[in-house]
């Protein structure tokens, strides 16, 4: 099995960090920046910093979110949330960013990603794929958009093997079923999306407990481990989850 990353994430409202479950319900978690220092002393091994709002409101993602939290940390910052262009994708680039994350955008206009992976290589190119149970779906589930708002009628594992073969470098699926439950990430998702693709899958929505990262990456197939709540809550420790993996037999950084 390959090296196992763990990366928080920020989701971003109103210039703060905000946390809910299925999307709603958000709690303030902090100041982004903050966050982003503590989590890089704690060991992070990446970061995704995602403006929730950007998509509904029909706007840019926040650069200056970007640009301030990029200007104190030294690992990969995956930016994601109103991205819609290749002029978007420069700038946000140009702000700091590692890695931008498209979803909505990438199901308007496909090729979009294979413009973008040519111009700025598949390993800065993200696509987040978010889905909810459908059983009229090939799969099970279908693809929304929208922060989880609009279903699309396309079946969401179809779509990740298409945006793969695009040119994305990495897929991003959440289960809006399970996103901020802590119940565990949706592994039926997660497993069928890595099985249909072979570049990085990030585990997204439900971490709660140490074993669901390690469901995560064995049962899920993830390279990368994504959680929220239970970092900005403070539930677990970044190298609390890096130990317990290593104990478990896993690969993870130091």
């Amino acid at each position: 099995m390959s090296l196992i990353k763990i990366m928080p994430c920020l989701d971003m409202k109103d210039g703060r960090v905000v946390k809910g479950v299925n999307f709603v319900d958000l709690k303030d978690a902090g100041d982004p920046v903050e966050n982003a220092k503590f989590y890089q002393s704690e060991g992070a091994d990446e970061l995704a910093m995602l403006d929730i709002a950007a998509t509904l409101e029909n706007r840019k993602t926040r650069l200056e979110w970007v640009e301030k939290v990029a200007e104190v940390i030294s690992i990969p910052l995956t930016v994601g949330g109103g991205i819609g262009s290749l002029e978007d994708i420069r700038l946000t680039l140009a702000a700091g960013a590692s890695k931008v994350s498209m979803n909505s955008a990438a199901v308007k206009d496909p090729e979009l990603v294979r413009n973008a992976a040519r111009e700025f290589g598949a390993e800065r190119i993200t696509v987040a794929v978010d889905a909810r149970r459908n059983p009229a779906m090939p799969s099970g589930f279908e693809l929304v958009v929208a922060g989880g708002t609009k279903p699309v009628g396309k079946d969401a594992v179809a779509w990740a093997r298409e945006c793969q073969e695009l040119g994305a470098g990495t897929i991003l699926p959440t289960s809006m079923d399970g996103d901020g439950t802590r119940a565990g990430y949706d592994l039926e998702f997660t497993r069928a999306i890595a099985d249909a693709v072979n570049v990085p899958v990030v585990a997204s929505g439900g971490a709660g407990t140490l074993e669901h990262f390690y469901e995560g990456a064995v049962q899920g197939g993830a390279q990368i481990l994504l959680a929220a709540s239970v970092f900005h809550f403070r539930t677990f420790r970044i190298q609390e989850v890096k130990d317990y993996l290593r104990g478990r037999g896993l690969s993870v950084t130091p």
